[in-house]
Parts: structure tokens; C-alpha cells; sequence
């Protein structure tokens, strides 16, 4: 139960929607590089994400994020959908055997984004369904079946200086009591691409799980942003492991 970087078992993604959106005449909202001019006709941002580890465990994840009332450049209200689908595997102690989990959520909530020169903080509230399905029947494992629940999120992106960038996500759900949260520094060593360490932490009523490694944040490939992530994992279940991840963003 190792899961994505963008999207763990039931905590939600954690994708390059989890920073802000440019502010004119500032740092761009991704990479930190300063912009003589912004386009802020765009009102969607699409996130895309994926992540493996080594301890069975595979997930994707699609967020759309949509600014309501004013452009997303400045502070207003959003609402986001969210998606996510994947798959993993451990040894059922309580069955003598391996069993494989499959899992699909989906997350509609609304809130709001406050957004300043050189950082932008955002929060949402709203309904989180997801379901649990499992190979063989496991009593040692409480997370099964569907369910309907509350879930909370908040972002924060900040450019404290020049050539640095902060960023934090944290999401709960009352669905098997889920959380992921997530915490990035980065240093630029090029233009507007960024190098440095993440944290994660996710869990539930089944499983904890940390991770530590390294992101390289930036990447452009035309209007696509991209984010790219390896580390050392550890979970209550699994052991110890690897994880790598890849998250991408379009503005429509």
C-alpha cells in the first residue's frame, strides 16, 4: 500500500495542482521564474499523476482545478474534481496469503484561493466517495468496501527568495479516516527548473506510510509543466521500499 506521491490509498492526489497559479508581474506559479507578463485568460488547470514502488503498489491520478469568480491569477473561489484508480499488494497475516487491493475515489469540493506577490494558500471542502475491493476476503483488513464521506485539503506555495520555492499539501477524509500530506524546498539551478528534498506522510485505518526523496520540479515540455520524484519509502505493512513518481500540468 505504498502509493503515489499523487495519489495514496484513499488520501487523495497530491499533484502539481498544489501550487498556485501566477500572480501578474511575479514568480511563476510552478517553477519560480520571473515573468514579464502573464496570460491569465485560462481559467482550468488539469493534473495529471502516477506513481510506482517497489513494495507492489501502482496508482494514477486526474485533478481539475477551475477558478469561478475572477481569474485564477488572483484570489477567488475554486472548485476541484478529482480522481483516482490503482492497485496494490500485500501479505494477508490474518489469510496466510498474498491479497491484491484495487482502488477508485473520486472527490468533488469547493473552497478557496488567496494569492499574494510571491505565495498563494488554498483550502476546499467537500464529499469523497471511494471504494476498496480485495482479491480474498482479509479480517486483518478494515479498509473494504464503498463509502461515502467528508474530505478536507489545503495547498501553500511560497517563493521566499529569488531563486527558492516552498511547497505544502495536506488532505484528510472521514472515508477510513485517510490522510496524505506532503512538503517541498527547492533551490533553482536553472531557469525556472528547481531541485530538492520532499517529504510524505499518508495513511488510514489499515496502513501508515512515510516517504523521503528527491524532486526535480519545472520541466517543460511546450505548455506542459512537469514535476519528476524518487525516494526511499517505509511502511507499517510492506517494509521498506523505493517509490518514483511523475506529475504533469496543462492550463485550458
Amino acid at each position: 500500500m505504498a502509493l503515489l506521491l499523487a495519489a495514496p490509498l484513499g488520501a487523495g492526489p497530491a499533484l502539481a495542482a498544489d501550487l498556485p497559479r501566477p500572480s501578474a508581474g511575479t514568480a511563476d506559479w510552478y517553477t519560480g521564474a520571473q515573468q514579464q507578463a502573464v496570460d491569465d485568460s485560462w481559467a482550468v488547470a488539469v493534473d495529471g499523476s502516477a506513481s510506482v514502488t517497489s513494495n507492489s503498489s501502482a496508482f494514477g491520478s486526474v485533478t481539475v482545478t477551475a477558478a469561478l469568480t475572477a481569474p485564477p491569477t488572483v484570489s477567488g473561489a475554486r472548485v476541484r474534481v478529482e480522481g483516482v484508480a490503482g492497485t496494490y499488494a500485500y501479505p494477508g497475516q490474518a489469510v496466510a496469503s498474498r491479497v491484491t487491493g484495487y482502488q477508485q475515489e473520486g472527490s468533488l469540493m469547493g473552497g478557496y484561493e488567496w494569492v499574494w506577490q510571491d505565495a498563494a494558500l488554498a483550502g476546499y471542502i467537500g464529499l469523497n466517495v471511494r471504494s476498496n475491493q480485495l482479491s480474498i476476503s482479509d479480517p486483518g483488513n478494515p479498509v473494504v468496501g464503498t463509502g461515502v464521506g467528508l474530505k478536507v485539503a489545503g495547498n501553500f506555495y511560497a517563493n521566499p527568495t529569488d531563486r527558492t520555492m516552498v511547497s505544502a499539501y495536506g488532505s484528510y477524509s472521514t472515508n477510513f479516516n485517510a490522510y496524505y500530506s506532503r512538503f517541498r524546498v527547492g533551490y533553482m539551478v536553472a531557469d525556472g527548473v528547481y531541485i530538492g528534498p520532499e517529504a510524505l506522510f499518508l495513511g488510514d485505518d489499515f496502513f501508515r506510510q512515510y516517504r523521503v526523496g528527491a524532486h526535480l520540479t519545472g520541466v517543460s515540455f511546450g505548455p506542459v509543466k512537469m514535476s519528476l520524484a524518487v525516494g526511499y519509502v517505509r511502511d507499517r505493512v510492506q517494509g521498506t521500499g523505493y517509490y518514483s513518481s511523475v506529475e504533469a500540468r496543462a492550463n485550458f
